[in-house]
């Protein structure tokens, strides 16, 4: 299927990208590129090292300058700044592991929702007692969080970096999706994994388009990405390629000799 017959998502569509196209200097890393994403879906995003796929999760949250427009639940964000998009639903990860490295596992995840469970300052003066209440409430919650995803409570109290790498991965996704979310872009969240971290992973992105929400993934891994995507659209040099079922992309001889059959 081409790039031209791509069509817009269902009623469930939660992200709309139209035309975003992205420019450092002379060299143009996106070109007029739009796809959207739905509720209960996995949309992968594929292509060559260089294809602007990183560039386009940068346009989609407004961290880059660029030109074409976001729609979130059918309103237009584009001119919606990064930290007030992460607020109204519309979270990324990165390639490298983000999180608080002086603070344990569980102080991560408190971290990631304590907007959720702060009180006023007028509070914590007159009524402490309420703010340690609170503060427990969220760490139940953070805990909760990280056993979601499969962290076991073995590592709630270590420090990130002496955790094992799968599940470093694992918890980066974690601090993404806080107290949810409802569109998650992943970048390359497979990197380094292997055998039972693919796994893993694999079960909880599963999981997670289960609980009405729409994730857009961008992996290298093709046996990944293959088998828990809904739609795919291939990237390279900047334009999409192709869009369509993994059957489809996988049949597509653009793709094939662009990316698939490539040695990395």
């Amino acid at each position: 299927m081409s790039a031209e017959r791509y069509q817009r998502s269902d009623a469930n569509e939660v992200l709309r990208v139209e035309g975003l196209t992205v420019q450092y200097g002379a060299l143009v890393a996106l070109h007029n590129v739009s796809w959207s994403a739905s509720a209960d879906q996995i949309l992968g995003i594929i292509g060559p090292n260089g294809a602007g796929k990183s560039s386009c999760f940068a346009a989609v949250t407004n961290a880059v300058d660029r030109r074409g427009r976001v729609f979130l639940d059918n309103i237009d964000v584009s001119g919606v700044k990064t930290f007030d998009l992460a607020s109204r639903g519309l979270r990324r990860t990165f390639q490298q592991n983000s999180f608080f490295g002086e603070l344990t596992v569980l102080q991560n995840a408190v971290s990631a929702i304590v907007r959720d469970y702060s009180t006023s300052l007028s509070t914590s003066l007159l009524m402490p007692w309420r703010e340690v209440a609170t503060r427990r409430q969220a760490e139940l919650a953070a805990t909760e969080l990280l056993d979601y995803f499969g962290i076991a409570s073995q590592y709630l109290h270590q420090l990130p970096g002496d955790i094992p790498y799968g599940v470093q991965r694992l918890l980066s996704v974690a601090l993404a999706y806080g107290t949810g979310s409802k569109v998650l872009l992943l970048d390359e969240p497979a990197a380094g994994l292997s055998g039972g971290d693919m796994k893993k992973l694999a079960d909880v992105l599963i999981s997670l388009r289960r609980q009405n929400l729409a994730l857009v993934v961008i992996e290298h891994h093709m046996d990944l990405i293959m088998s828990i995507a809904d739609h795919i659209v291939m990237i390279d040099q900047g334009a999409m390629l192709a869009t369509g079922t993994p059957a489809e992309i996988q049949r597509d001889p653009r793709v094939v000799e662009a990316y698939l059959g490539r040695d990395e």
